[in-house]
């Protein structure tokens, strides 16, 4: 466990695994429970032949600050700053949700800290899309009036209708508590709201792999298919999944972004097969 001063925060991360090749950051998405909800499961399966850096944004249960409003260009500098405190050099860089505009902004502004880029289930522009600008308006009202109503809702959306009637009925109210409306995570959705990256797009120059979730109800696969059509020689990926793709296709998420790890250094800027763009 590590910090690292950034303004008024003091940002937690960790470094686990070992390899090497360029460490891989993971971004997290929305939510106070920050790298532990997100990646608890899933960094582990990356950890084998590489460093795996897990860190927790403003917001989050364990990163301290002052509380204030919070901005992409914020929690961009706060990435900069773990990987270079973290001495790992330029890294492979993985933001999911509200990770991925942060994690793009890092690559746009400083290219010489990101090998390669990997974009899940993201936006570039809240405002352009009238479904999530409603939704997370919602999860604002019920965060303040409806805190069980706000967990149902996150829950509703964050996975797709078959995963949660797989899971049954014991299997979803066991997952309506991980993401309480905790002020943090009201904190990461009122930055939800404001998301504005499109300038930085164009800035981005590592290479970069767009995963978009087909079934994905919080923030709709047409934004992935954007910011892969916004962001110059990017691949595209899709996964029948809902938005946690990360947790409902577990395997097939891990295999995908692996395989573009290990490939990207030497496969041509053409668009494999596995990989073709459905924009």
């Amino acid at each position: 466990m590590a910090t690292v001063t950034v303004g008024t925060a003091h940002v937690h991360y960790d470094v686990e695994g070992s390899g090497e090749g360029p460490a891989l950051v993971l971004v997290h998405g929305t939510g106070s429970g920050g790298a532990v909800i997100n990646w608890g499961r899933t960094a582990p399966r990356f950890t084998a032949d590489r460093r795996v850096v897990t860190m927790d944004l403003s917001g989050a249960d364990r990163t301290v600050d002052d509380g204030g409003a919070l901005t992409v260009e914020t929690l961009a500098a706060q990435v900069i700053a773990v990987i270079e405190d973290a001495g790992t050099g330029p890294v492979d860089l993985l933001g999911f949700s509200m990770g991925a505009p942060v994690s793009a902004a890092v690559a746009a502004l400083r290219p010489d800290l990101v090998n390669r880029l990997v974009l899940v289930a993201g936006w570039a522009y809240t405002d352009g899309d009238e479904y999530m600008r409603n939704l997370f308006t919602l999860w604002q009202r019920l965060g303040e009036f409806d805190p069980a109503g706000f967990g149902r809702s996150v829950t509703m959306t964050g996975f797709s209708r078959d995963f949660l009637n797989m899971i049954g009925r014991e299997g979803v109210e066991e997952l309506i508590p991980n993401m309480p409306p905790t002020p943090g995570t009201l904190r990461h959705v009122a930055l939800d709201l404001g998301v504005d990256i499109r300038a930085l797009l164009p800035r981005i120059t590592a290479e970069t792999l767009v995963v978009g979730a087909t079934r994905d109800a919080t923030v709709p696969v047409e934004n992935s298919r954007e910011l892969h059509a916004a962001i110059t020689g990017s691949r595209y990926a899709e996964i029948d999944a809902g938005h946690v793709v990360l947790f409902e296709k577990e395997d097939e998420f891990v295999a995908t972004v692996t395989e573009f790890l290990d490939s990207a250094a030497t496969v041509p800027a053409a668009v494999p097969a596995a990989m073709a763009a459905a924009a």
